[in-house]
């Protein structure tokens, strides 16, 4: 299964990211913002992992239920 997401980026990486598929670096713009975006999420797991654990963590101090 696939969500469509349709987002506006800036001219020059538009062009950054066609100039890569016209050279033979990528299949097309898509594939390059997919990748792009699987490895920022990678990259920023254990960030985001420490965020939620520190939010439990306070909310389990100092929470209301």
């Amino acid at each position: 299964m696939a969500t469509l997401i349709q987002t506006e980026i800036p001219d020059q990486l538009a062009r950054q990211a066609q100039s890569m598929v016209e050279r033979g670096w990528a299949t097309d713009v898509n594939s390059i913002v997919i990748e792009s975006l699987r490895r920022y999420l990678e990259s920023h797991q254990e960030a985001l992992t420490e965020q939620f654990i520190r939010d439990d963590v306070d909310w389990g101090l100092h929470g209301t239920d």
